[in-house]
């Protein structure tokens, strides 16, 4: 059973645990005069203009975590690419875009998206472990900066691809180095067993045959040995490698322009403390220093993630006998990752007063018993009809969301200061049907 705890250390905000010196990971959300706030807006009086649940994001925070990691990768020619996967929305795309980030995308899709959102295509990386015929064309069409290879087949395919446009397709790597990132293994992605990257014994192989076909030109090495990541030290083991084989390849006059760490550096989703971008940076430090390449970055969680939160309302207290339960109307299909990673999420009561504690299970209205935001949590006692923020859901929350039970997804907002946008309205029944026929 974990007790939360209700405090911000955001200047202005209520003082509700006198001498509390851990700092909050959620700097922009803060109780005033007993209400939450996203920076200067209540997310009560949100409810009260358009309902619940609802996704709400900060602009400032996603911009003050953006400029943190640019300036810890800044004695280095860096490119720092937003992972697009986090969270998609055109909005939070152009939001970063226009802060002078790179993007990261894994799709046609966000490709699309990244496009609508004004990027320059120079500035793009193609992320993808199956990458179709259709998407290699549009994004050698769209002249992206390069797009990473994870077999040997793919090279083959995107070579035969690029000669039927006419061009020569700029390629780099993603070689897996079977390391161990100490994360929930479906976020793993750097094991020998994961389906990601060329397997690190074919690797040498693969940039010999890679710089044999007439139609690609060979850039740079790249990794991503999974998300949510809580040690500096499965980064440093991987690039290790990574600075081995630049070693090997530059020997056989294999010549690179960049050096791609991808991303998941983690956050904290509660008060446990997590290494951050500055932490990453100088433990990496000799390695990026011995090969002399533009580094890469694809952060996605680490921006955005702590941006947001997901707003619920109680729609029923309900006692079993064996547990209290608190049903809430976002379900599993609205915030995947407790149901699917077993993720735990800080929940924090939208208004704030004296009142019991209780230790309770968070669930939804999605007909499976999978379907809970936390369990055995101890909260205040919340009623009917009060509001909870389910904390750390700008990432990989609305994009991971479904229409399941035919429930129409949430609207997003972004807040900038003291107003909101809604940068993605909520869906109608007419909406869910809309394209069948």
């Amino acid at each position: 059973m974990q007790r939360e705890k209700f405090y911000s250390s955001t200047k202005g905000c209520d003082t509700l645990v006198p001498g509390e010196s851990i700092p909050s990971p959620f700097q922009h959300f803060c109780y005033i005069s007993g209400e939450l706030h996203c920076d200067g807006v209540s997310l009560l009086e949100i409810a009260k203009e358009i309902g619940t649940p609802y996704y709400v994001y900060s602009k400032a925070a996603m911009l003050e975590k953006f400029r943190e990691f640019s300036n810890a990768f800044s004695e280095f020619d860096h490119l720092l690419c937003y992972s697009v996967k986090a969270n998609s929305n055109v909005s939070v795309i152009r939001l970063f875009v226009q802060a002078g980030a790179g993007l990261d995308v894994n799709s046609g899709g966000e490709l699309y998206r990244a496009l609508l959102a004004g990027a320059d295509p120079q500035r793009i990386v193609f992320t993808g472990v199956g990458k179709t015929d259709e998407e290699i064309q549009y994004a050698l069409r769209q002249r992206v900066l390069f797009l990473k290879v994870e077999s040997i087949e793919e090279l083959d395919v995107i070579n035969e691809i690029a000669r039927s446009l006419g061009v020569d397709a700029p390629v780099a790597l993603r070689v897996n180095p079977s390391v161990d990132a100490g994360t929930h293994p479906y976020i793993s992605t750097g094991l020998a067993e994961n389906k990601f990257g060329i397997p690190w014994e074919q690797v040498e192989a693969a940039y010999e045959h890679a710089i044999s076909l007439p139609h690609l030109r060979v850039t740079g090495v790249d990794m991503h040995i999974g998300s949510q990541i809580t040690s500096v030290d499965p980064f440093v083991d991987a690039v290790s490698k990574l600075v081995e084989l630049v070693g090997k390849l530059r020997a056989k006059n294999i010549s690179l322009s960049h050096l791609d760490i991808g991303g998941g550096l983690g956050i904290p989703y509660a008060e446990t403390p997590t290494p951050g971008a500055a932490d990453l940076a100088r433990a990496l430090r000799p390695l990026l220093q011995s090969v002399n390449l533009t580094v890469v970055l694809e952060p996605g969680r680490y921006l955005t993630g702590n941006a947001g939160a997901l707003v619920t309302k109680t729609l029923y207290r309900k006692h079993t006998g064996l547990k209290q339960f608190l049903i809430v109307d976002a379900g599993m299909n609205d915030l995947l990752r407790p149901t699917l990673y077993q993720a735990y999420h800080h929940i924090m009561p939208v208004s704030l007063h004296e009142r019991e504690t209780e230790t309770v299970d968070v669930v939804g209205p999605v007909c499976e018993s999978a379907d809970y935001f936390a369990k055995e949590r101890q909260l205040p006692r919340c009623e009917r009809g009060e509001l909870l923020a389910i904390m750390s859901a700008g990432a990989y929350g609305f994009v991971m969301s479904s229409n399941y039970n035919s429930r129409p997804r949430l609207p997003e907002l972004l807040v900038d200061g003291d107003h909101y946008t809604m940068i993605r309205k909520r869906e109608t029944y007419e909406d869910i049907v809309r394209q069948e026929r």
